[in-house]
């Protein structure tokens, strides 16, 4: 079940990352490697997250996903091997929260696309979800909130 949709605007934002490209049977093995991959690359550079961490598809996910594994910071870095610094641009986004674990995650972007298209807006072909609560803070998946955001072009 998501939460109402709303478009919010958001502010730019510093964050390191991981490209990951990776069949969607793959998907659970190749998630907790690299969120802990990018974890120890900024615990490296002396930063500390500045929020919970994200995943920035490219593109919408068919049988191969396309995306960064995303921890943001509260300052840009330079790095010379597999993790980015970058920094997350301010946009317009319509934002909605899923309650529940993460075989909700397709139907609930759906939602939220039948939403976005009532509203008549158009959007940009990447997207990204931020896990709030998830299987490291609450053995129970009714507790699990992931944020979807999706950019809404003017």
């Amino acid at each position: 079940m998501i939460e109402i949709p709303k478009i919010i605007d958001t502010g730019d934002r510093p964050y390191a990352a991981l490209h990951v490209t990776v069949a969607r049977s793959e998907m659970q093995n190749i998630m907790g490697p690299s969120i802990r991959e990018v974890y120890a690359e900024v615990a490296a550079r002396g930063l500390s997250p500045s929020g919970p961490w994200f995943t920035h598809h490219l593109r919408r996910p068919t049988e191969t996903f396309d995306f960064e594994v995303c921890v943001p910071v509260g300052a840009k870095f330079e790095s010379p091997g597999r993790i980015e610094g970058k920094t997350w641009p301010a946009m317009t986004v319509a934002r909605t929260q899923l309650h529940g674990d993460y075989s909700g995650l397709g139907a609930a972007w759906g939602e939220l696309a039948a939403w976005i298209a009532e509203q008549g807006l158009k959007t940009a072909p990447d997207l990204w979800e931020v896990y709030r609560v998830g299987p490291e803070s609450s053995n129970n998946p009714a507790d699990w909130r992931t944020e979807l955001n999706w950019q809404v072009l003017k």
